[in-house]
């Protein structure tokens, strides 16, 4: 349960204001049909988190204990540090339309998530927390925590929502998860 909640909170703080939050707002304005949308990012998250949960399992299998709590400490320090650092969307990504709404939404999510800040979390927790199912349904659920609002009333919700704010809280998250790894916490209890 931890694995889920903690996935499902800091994916849903560090994805307000992300690339693909500004994608949900793009889309929503271009094609003003949020159901397929909201299918489309969904099942793009899945797929993306799925894969990066692997990714976190597989490297678990790789290190030794000592060698991966060095490397998702200092890793979740530095999410601490990239979730201050601000989001465009890149004006030279293709347009998509041509695909039909959920084939674009899915596609062009996908596509956005590869490497972004909530698919390297997704490694990380995957690794520390040893669970792919329980991390890929909080990472999910925390993306689409974030961004189904942002398809249902588009803008109005990022003016109203102070930014700084979230990824500072989100930010202190992620250095509290540091530190706590670097400090062995939780390997008494078998963590």
């Amino acid at each position: 349960m931890e694995a889920f909640l903690v996935s499902t909170g800091i994916v849903a703080l560090a994805e307000i204001g992300d690339k693909t939050q500004l994608l949900a707002f793009v889309l929503a304005t271009q094609f003003r049909r949020p159901l397929p949308i909201v299918f489309g990012i969904f099942v793009a998250t899945l797929v993306n988190h799925f894969f990066a949960a692997a990714v976190g399992s597989w490297i678990t299998n790789v290190m030794g204990p000592d060698i991966l709590r060095w490397v998702l400490g200092l890793g979740f320090l530095a999410m601490a540090a990239w979730i201050m650092v601000p989001d465009e969307i890149d004006e030279n990504e293709p347009h998509t339309s041509r695909y039909g709404v959920f084939a674009a939404t899915v596609i062009a999510f996908f596509l956005a998530e590869m490497g972004d800040k909530t698919q390297i979390a997704t490694v990380a927790l995957a690794a520390r927390f040893e669970q792919i199912v329980p991390v890929v349904a909080g990472t999910t659920l925390g993306m689409m925590l974030a961004n189904v609002p942002a398809v249902y009333i588009g803008k109005r919700a990022a003016t109203a929502v102070n930014l700084k704010l979230v990824h500072g809280i989100a930010a202190v998250i992620f250095v509290a998860l540091g530190v706590a790894t670097l400090m062995g916490v939780g390997q008494a209890v078998g963590l």
